[in-house]
């Protein structure tokens, strides 16, 4: 690997454990990333990281242990947008994966129409905190897959949903889905401006929150304790509008312990107390915004 080239992502825990918490049937993480066979589909040359084989079969061993049915495939910054291995995985796997895509700006209706068929359900925008090959917040875009029925996925950073909530609210789109706790600085609390505004968002009743990533919060090791209590916040304030994810394989994790994803499911627990509530983040919430899953 030469000087410049980005830096391989430390890999998840290749031995996942079966969780003390039970799973509902028909639980869906709905935040991962897939990646290879790297000969096959190779690295956008601005992607900030490069990551080993993360494949579909990988994550539905892991499905499998933590006793879900399905999982939604979010475009990897790793290929910028190039939608070309999402469309292989959804192609191979229907049913048992939904899409969400980073869309090139010269995204043609035609395309879009191709991708909807294939299961995408959503259409990811990041905030200029975030490096790499990524589209930005654009509101001719958004109109385009709110013509599909599409949500708008929005990954801020740090406490920039401030300056971004009105352009969101002006989008057309009736859902919009924001990443990772909405990327606030968890050390920050409940009373941060920001986190106050995100309540405020989810009053409307047009916004989701992803409970994944907690790490992307916190420089905190597992079980990032400061998360804790933004995650019981929003589950008091909004459960029907959350979802969860695991963020596998867990990307940009260099020099930082690597959750295993029994674990990580087992927080959810510690977050969400109650079982029916968490059926309702686990199962119920996932059909509601990207539809039905199965064959």
């Amino acid at each position: 690997m030469s000087p410049s080239s980005p830096p391989l992502t430390q890999p998840p825990d290749h031995h996942p454990r079966k969780p003390d918490t039970a799973c509902p049937p028909g639980a869906i993480d709905c935040h991962i990333h897939l990646f290879g066979p790297a000969a096959q589909y190779p690295f956008h040359p601005d992607s900030r990281y490069v990551s080993e084989d993360a494949l579909p079969e990988m994550h539905m061993h892991l499905q499998d242990t933590l006793g879900l049915a399905g999982a939604v495939v979010v475009s990897g910054g790793g290929y910028g947008t190039n939608t070309t291995h999402l469309s292989h995985v959804l192609e191979r796997h229907p049913g048992r994966f939904k899409g969400v895509a980073l869309l090139p700006a010269d995204v043609t209706r035609a395309e879009l129409r191709r991708l909807d068929a294939l299961g995408v359900r959503g259409a990811r925008f990041v905030s200029p905190g975030h490096r790499g090959a990524l589209p930005r917040l654009d509101p001719r875009m958004a109109s385009l897959v709110a013509d599909l029925g599409w949500h708008v996925q929005f990954y801020p950073f740090g406490d920039d949903l401030l300056t971004f909530a009105d352009a969101l609210l002006a989008l057309p789109n009736s859902a919009i889905v924001l990443d990772h706790f909405a990327a606030l600085p968890a050390s920050g609390g409940e009373t941060q401006p920001a986190f106050l505004r995100l309540l405020e968002l989810l009053d409307t009743g047009r916004f989701w929150v992803k409970l994944s990533g907690p790490m992307r919060c916190t420089t905190g090791e597992f079980p990032y304790e400061e998360v804790t209590p933004l995650a019981q916040a929003l589950v008091r304030a909004a459960p029907h509008r959350l979802v969860w994810g695991t963020d596998w394989p867990h990307v940009n994790m260099n020099g930082r312990g690597m959750p295993n994803d029994g674990d990580l499911f087992d927080l959810l627990a510690r977050w969400v107390p109650d079982a029916a509530v968490r059926q309702r983040i686990l199962v119920d919430n996932p059909r509601a915004l990207y539809g039905p899953f199965g064959p």
